[in-house]
C-alpha cells in the first residue's frame, strides 16, 4: 500500500488539532449534567466520518446516548471490516491531581494530555484517520463499516438491543477495535483476551441514624468496621478469593500457554518503580503476568460512609457502601459470579446490620485464537509498520460488548489497541503519545491491505 506513511506526515498536525478538539468535548457518560456533551461528542464523530468519505452517517438513537454509524460499500463481493469505538469517557475526578484540566488537552513530551486522549477517543480516532487516508489515496481495499457508541463507560447497556435489532445492517465479516494496550513501542503486542466483569455495589446499614460514637460506640455495631470485615473475609493469606463456588468451571491455562506468556518481555523491577510500589501483590503461585492475563480477581473500586469532611465529628455512622469489581477469565460467567457473590456477601453479615447488593453492569471473557487468518493480517500489519513480529498478550481489562459480538453476530474481533499501560486510563493525567497515534493510523491501514490480500 503505497503513500501511507508520505499521507500521514502531510496530515499529521491537522489530525493532531482535530483529536484535541474532540478531546475538549466532555462527553461524560456517568453524569447526567453531561448529557448535552456527550451527544455533541457524538455529532462531532458523525461529522467527522462523513467527512472522511463514509456514506449513510447517522446518529443510531437507543434508550440511552445514540450510536454513531457511517459504512463505505465498494464491492459486496469484498470483505467487510466493522470498527467499533467509543466516544464517551471516564468521569475525570479527583479534579485535584490532574496537572492541567482535563478537557483543555496540551502537549507535553510528545504526548496529548486530556480525558479521553488513549481510552478511546484517541484510538478511535485512528481508524477514523486511517479511513480517510484510503479513501484520499483511493486505496480502500474491502468495505467498511463503523459503529461508535456512547455508553462503553457505563457497561454498553443499551447496545446489545442495538445490535439485536440492525443484524443486517451490521453484516460483516471481521470486528476490528483498538480499546487495548500493547507492550510498549519496542515490544508491539496483540491482546487476544478479555476478562469478564462482574461490576456490583454493596451498602451495610445499621442503627436508623447516625449516632455518637462516644455514647454508642462498642454497644452498637458500626457499619464501616463491618463493611471492612466483610470485605478483608474475601480473600484468604494467600489472596485466594474466599466466594463459594468461584473458582468452578475456569478454563485453567495450559502448561505451554504459561509457558508462552513467560517469554513476553516484562521488567519486574521497571514494573514496581514506574508505579512507586516495593513489591507486587497477588494470587500465590502466580507471575505478575499471569495475574494480569489468566487469573480472576476481586477489588473494591471504592468505599464510603462516615463523616470524611474537614476537622473531625466523632460520628457512629448508619450506612457504609463499596463498589467492588470482578474481572473474570474464560468460562465465568458475570451472572453466575455476581449472583454467587450475592448470596455470599449476604450471608456472611451479621444480624447487627442489614445488607443489599445492589448489580451494576458485567460482560463475559473473551479468546481469540492467534492461527486464523485475521490474527495473521494483524500480524503482518504490525510487522510492516514496527519491523518486528508482535507478542500476543491476554489483558486483565474488560470490553464486554466484544464477547456479545460474537455471540449475536457470529464475529470474532481483533483487537488491535496502540495504548500503553502507563498511559494512565481512568486516572488523572490520562495523556497518549502522538507517536503512538500515528502509528496506530499507518498500522490500521496495513491491516486493511492484509486482511483483504487473505480473502484473494
Amino acid at each position: 500500500m503505497e503513500k501511507v506513511s508520505e499521507y500521514i506526515q502531510e496530515h499529521k498536525d491537522r489530525f493532531i488539532h482535530e483529536l484535541i478538539e474532540l478531546l475538549k468535548i466532555p462527553s461524560i457518560s456517568a453524569d447526567s449534567k453531561y448529557k448535552g456533551d456527550v451527544l455533541a461528542a457524538a455529532e462531532a464523530v458523525r461529522k467527522t466520518l462523513e467527512s472522511a468519505g463514509a456514506d449513510n452517517t447517522e446518529l443510531c438513537e437507543t434508550e440511552g446516548f445514540p450510536v454513531v454509524y457511517g459504512e463505505k460499500i465498494i464491492d459486496a463481493s469484498k470483505p467487510t471490516i466493522l470498527v467499533y469505538g467509543h466516544y464517551d469517557v471516564q468521569p475525570a475526578d479527583p479534579l485535584e491531581l490532574w496537572d492541567s484540566p482535563p478537557f483543555e488537552p496540551i502537549i507535553k513530551d510528545d504526548k496529548i494530555y486530556a480525558r479521553g486522549a488513549c481510552d478511546d477517543k484517541g484510538q478511535m480516532y485512528m481508524h477514523v484517520k486511517a479511513f480517510e487516508l484510503m479513501m484520499n489515496t483511493k486505496q480502500l481495499p474491502c468495505n467498511v463499516k463503523f459503529i461508535i457508541e456512547g455508553e462503553e463507560e457505563v457497561g454498553s447497556e443499551n447496545l446489545e438491543a442495538f445490535i439485536q435489532s440492525n443484524k443486517e445492517k451490521l453484516k460483516a465479516d471481521i470486528i476490528l477495535i483498538s480499546d487495548t494496550s500493547m507492550l510498549s513501542m519496542e515490544h508491539p503486542s496483540i491482546t487476544t483476551g478479555l476478562k469478564g466483569l462482574s461490576y456490583l455495589e454493596v451498602e451495610v446499614t445499621g442503627p436508623n441514624r447516625d449516632l455518637h460514637s462516644g455514647v454508642y460506640g462498642g454497644a452498637v455495631a458500626n457499619p464501616i468496621n463491618i463493611l471492612c470485615e466483610m470485605i478483608a473475609s474475601l480473600k484468604d493469606e494467600n489472596n485466594r478469593i474466599t466466594i463459594p463456588g468461584f473458582y468452578d468451571n475456569i478454563l485453567e491455562a495450559s502448561t505451554e500457554e504459561r509457558a508462552l506468556m513467560s517469554k513476553t518481555p516484562f521488567n519486574l523491577e521497571d514494573y514496581k518503580g514506574k508505579l512507586g510500589i516495593e513489591e507486587v501483590h497477588g494470587k500465590k503461585g502466580y507471575t505478575t503476568i499471569e495475574r494480569k492475563g489468566i487469573r480472576p480477581t476481586l477489588d473494591v473500586n471504592g468505599i464510603w460512609g462516615g463523616y470524611i469532611g474537614e476537622g473531625a465529628k466523632t460520628v457512629l455512622p448508619s450506612k457504609a457502601s463499596a463498589k467492588i469489581s470482578m474481572r473474570l477469565v474464560p468460562n465465568q460467567s458475570d451472572e453466575e459470579i455476581t449472583q454467587k457473590f450475592k448470596n455470599h456477601f449476604e450471608s456472611i453479615a451479621p444480624k447487627s446490620v442489614k445488607v443489599e447488593v445492589k448489580p451494576h453492569h458485567g460482560g463475559e471473557p473473551y479468546v481469540m485464537p492467534i492461527d486464523i487468518p485475521e490474527y495473521k493480517a494483524a500480524s503482518e500489519a504490525i510487522v510492516k509498520a514496527f519491523g518486528k513480529e508482535p507478542v500476543p498478550v491476554r489483558a486483565g481489562g474488560s470490553i464486554p460488548i466484544v464477547a456479545l459480538f460474537e455471540q449475536v453476530l457470529g464475529l470474532k474481533s481483533i483487537l488491535l489497541g496502540f495504548g500503553l499501560d502507563s498511559d494512565a486510563i481512568h486516572s488523572p493525567n490520562e495523556h497518549y503519545g502522538i507517536e503512538n497515534f500515528l502509528k496506530g493510523i499507518e498500522t490500521i491501514s496495513y491491516f486493511y491491505e492484509s486482511y483483504s490480500n487473505s480473502y484473494d
